[in-house]
């Protein structure tokens, strides 16, 4: 077995809270290769969202370590952290995030603006994430004139307009009825078939079994069993 493209070792997120120490995440270690789908399932306040934002570079691990690609994620500067984020790392949140001043197109298109992306390229490429995910007719649209269904999809779209290596998802079907998080889930899947290394946290196991390689189950801060998901015959179309 190759090493892990992504390992986290003993990871422990404590905070402070009064008198009180919140233990969000309290010795976690697990291995992911590249181009696998892996859910995280837990209960609400079981640490899943602590984690990914651990992966994802946006919070720091009290002790233990993640490594992606043999790189130690606590050894890197802030600067770096956000190169990271900004070349590497896709994010779709269960609330969406999108600006509501801006259109489609604007939402997307600022995922370009700090890596690098030339500004003549930027329009072009956010208008092809947007007609890719079937919304070329609602590139000038606001948020509040886009279904929720519709406003995932912009938020994936500007989640891998730059071609990340690693997506996070975050509850990403929790605010949609059940046709759209069908229609959320086969695209993921999809991604991930093309390659793309996904990570999803989610509440819902029967959801997470049928998407993802492995279902990793927290409880308390801890990975308490790791369960099998869809095999990868099945989950080609």
């Amino acid at each position: 077995m190759p090493a892990h493209w992504i390992q986290a070792t003993d990871l422990r997120r404590h905070y402070q809270r009064g008198r009180t120490v919140v233990r969000a995440l309290d010795g976690v270690t697990f291995g992911i290769q590249k181009g696998e789908f892996v859910a995280v399932v837990g209960a609400s306040g079981s640490g899943k969202s602590t984690l990914l934002n651990l992966l994802a570079g946006l919070d720091s691990p009290t002790s233990g370590f993640i490594e992606v690609d043999t790189r130690r994620l606590g050894e890197l500067s802030r600067r770096e952290r956000a190169v990271y984020r900004a070349h590497r790392v896709g994010m779709i949140f269960q609330a969406f995030n999108l600006l509501p001043h801006r259109t489609a197109l604007g939402n997307v298109e600022m995922a370009l603006l700090f890596n690098d992306t030339p500004k003549r390229e930027r329009r072009g490429r956010a208008r092809e994430a947007l007609e890719r995910l079937g919304l070329g007719d609602r590139l000038d649209h606001r948020p509040a004139d886009l279904s929720g269904g519709e406003q995932q999809r912009v938020a994936i779209a500007r989640a891998i307009v730059k071609e990340p290596e690693l997506l996070f998802a975050d509850e990403p079907t929790g605010n949609l009825d059940r046709d759209n998080a069908r229609a959320i889930s086969d695209l993921l899947t999809e991604l991930n078939g093309r390659g793309l290394t996904v990570i999803m946290v989610t509440h819902d196991v029967d959801l997470a079994r049928a998407m993802a390689d492995r279902v990793l189950r927290m409880s308390y801060g801890k990975i308490v069993d790791e369960l099998p998901g869809r095999t990868r015959r099945e989950q080609q179309p």
